[in-house]
């Protein structure tokens, strides 16, 4: 989704608030409404392997990051900031997988498409952990996919070239998203994997699994084949900059539609809580990231929220000492969804299920705004069918598709 750093003007802009990997588990969350992803406990031998795998993952990012240092006399790149701040791939990929293998079973997922992706980080690390991996990323903002083909998706090579796509375009208009020119066009070749039926795509490209380098030069998404995929999802709290039923309903269907035949599922996130319905300034430092020697801190603040249209203006700054400071970085005007809405919205686009992952977050009043906003690392999400209201908690909400 849109990180132009400017007030979104389209139907649905990138909201990106979740917490970075670079944070260890005692850092803070990345606004009043997100934690550290916890340690997930199951009874399942593989979920325990993959959560474990993902843990050390995560505190050797948090060690990577001691060493981060800028150039005196300027900033890193919002995007950059964005994803050290607000984002933690690992610990989603590590739901999305226990999520798929209670709900769906019987294969491994291999096929994602991250919707509102943004620079698209969590499809990078998807694929860059298992080479069987595929991912496709959508969103509204050109200037953010660019970013990540020069950034994320590089430091991958020509094997993530040949495994993830990323397209510009419109959620509620995915077929007409057209592909990103990737630079490094000779790399390009088709994915031999495992023809799926789910797919929503045409058969204009004669491999199964993600385009030909035949078909690449500004196919859209209704000329590319591409297997169903195992699962779709829509983070950072996305959903909210779709303003209206008709529209959350519209993207669901298309979501529901571009799912695997063979059963799939479709993970979103949702904030709430009294202190959502306010305005509100947190603040927090990154750990071990310097620029020009001073730390910088990520400031999230609620500037207003209309109890009428359950409409907010959300906007993320970056500080860097006393003196400098990227003032605006990213600006969202949301709609904050409540959680029977969404599942109406979801039941109503055809997905047979919906359940919700929960956990509540600290009191954002405790120490007040001006100070760290510190979060319980201890307190994980756990399936919920009754949760009582509290000053914040953050969300998954779980649409499958199972045929």
């Amino acid at each position: 989704m849109g990180k132009s750093g400017k007030k979104p003007r389209e139907a649905h802009r990138q909201g990106r608030s979740r917490r970075a990997s670079h944070f260890g588990d005692d850092d803070l969350p990345s606004s009043a409404y997100d934690a550290p992803p916890p340690r997930i406990e199951d009874s399942s031998d593989e979920d325990d392997t993959c959560e474990a795998a993902a843990e050390d993952e995560r505190e050797e990012d948090a060690e990577a990051g001691e060493q981060d240092h800028w150039p005196a006399g300027s900033m890193p790149s919002k995007f950059h900031l964005y994803q050290l701040s607000v984002q933690s791939p690992k610990g989603d990929i590590s739901y999305l997988q226990k999520f798929f293998l209670m709900y769906i079973g019987g294969r491994v997922p291999l096929h994602l498409q991250e919707d509102f992706c943004g620079t698209a980080l969590l499809s990078t690390e998807w694929i860059r952990t298992d080479a069987r991996r595929t991912a496709i990323g959508l969103d509204l903002d050109l200037e953010s996919l660019e970013w990540c083909l020069e950034n994320n998706l590089s430091k991958i090579g020509a094997d993530g070239y040949s495994r993830m796509l990323l397209f510009h375009g419109n959620v509620l208009q995915p077929k007409e998203a057209r592909l990103v020119k990737k630079k490094f066009t000779d790399h390009m070749q088709g994915l031999d994997v495992n023809k799926d039926n789910g797919s929503s795509g045409s058969t204009s490209c004669e491999r199964p699994g993600l385009a030909d380098s035949k078909c690449l030069a500004n196919s859209t998404m209704s000329e590319v084949a591409f297997p169903g995929r195992d699962i779709i999802c829509a983070f950072n709290y996305s959903c909210c900059c779709l303003h209206s039923r008709k529209e959350l309903v519209l993207y669901f269907r298309h979501a529901y539609s571009a799912l695997s035949k063979r059963g799939g599922i479709f993970v979103m996130d949702v904030y709430g809580g009294t202190s959502s319905e306010r305005k509100l300034r947190l603040q927090r430092k990154f750990p071990g990231f310097t620029v020009s020697d001073v730390e910088l801190t990520y400031f999230w603040e609620q500037e207003e929220f209309d109890i009428i249209s359950r409409q907010t203006r959300i906007s993320l700054h970056f500080q860097a000492g006393k003196k400098q400071m990227m003032r605006h970085a990213f600006t969202y005007h949301w709609r904050l969804w409540s959680i029977p809405e969404i599942k109406d919205c979801l039941e109503e686009a055809g997905f047979k299920s919906i359940h919700v992952w929960i956990r509540e977050m600290p009191n954002t009043q405790s120490n007040g705004n001006a100070k760290e906003y510190n979060a319980d690392r201890d307190v994980k999400y756990e399936e919920s069918q009754r949760f009582n209201q509290g000053d914040a908690w953050n969300a998954y909400v779980v649409g499958v598709a199972n045929i």
